[in-house]
């Protein structure tokens, strides 16, 4: 689940650069801003992709420790 997060993230990130450049390209300013916020949103689902490994981590080493 948290490798699918990271993913996504990743490919919201790249999809964002193309609008941005797109916008660049044709001067399209609202396209430009949206390609930036798709951005920022890739990157917060990747970090959200890395909180999850990491709980995840640590569940399974406490779990082990139980044991």
């Amino acid at each position: 689940m948290a490798a699918k997060a990271k993913s996504k993230g990743n490919m919201d990130k790249i999809t964002g650069k193309a609008k941005e450049m797109a916008g660049k390209v044709t001067g399209d300013r609202d396209r430009q801003a949206e390609g930036k916020v798709q951005q920022t949103r890739g990157a917060a689902k990747k970090t959200q992709g890395k909180a999850q490994e990491r709980v995840e981590k640590v569940q399974r080493s406490a779990k082990r420790d139980r044991t």
